[in-house]
């Protein structure tokens, strides 16, 4: 009879203490891809931006985003981010130097999340500019 009711509480315990534990911040993104197209070598930069929202119930801080080469640079706010708050990544593209082609570079983005970890990636199509005879 001891160990039932022992065995009771423990599972009443845990119940309320798994209950009153917080979820924590947690990012979505509202993409994880973008597409620049077809753009010129020319005008070799081109940037976008990654909307994400706080799903949590912690404030949410990027503590660090990094692109996969020195070709493309992530910019962040360093202020946390409310729960059910917005925020933006911009992400710009430099393909200065670079061979026409397509291109898909990978950033990745790392929080005090939940999902501490997300890859976000653009793509995109650099066309060799009209040389002028």
């Amino acid at each position: 009879m001891k160990r039932i009711l022992l065995m009771s509480v423990m599972l009443v315990c845990s119940i309320l203490i798994s209950s009153a534990q917080t979820n924590g911040a947690q990012i979505k993104f509202d993409k994880t891809i973008h597409n620049f197209g077809t753009f010129s070598e020319s005008s070799p930069k081109v940037s976008c931006e990654f909307t994400f929202t706080n799903i949590g119930d912690a404030p949410l801080i990027i503590n660090q985003a990094v692109a996969g080469c020195g070709c493309t640079l992530p910019q962040y706010s360093k202020e946390p981010i409310q729960p059910g708050g917005k925020g933006t990544l911009k992400v710009t593209y430099n393909g200065t130097g670079r061979f026409p082609g397509h291109f898909k570079k990978l950033i990745t983005v790392r929080t005090n999340g939940v999902v501490e970890m997300t890859r976000l990636y653009i793509e995109g199509d650099m066309v060799e500019a009209e040389k002028s005879n």
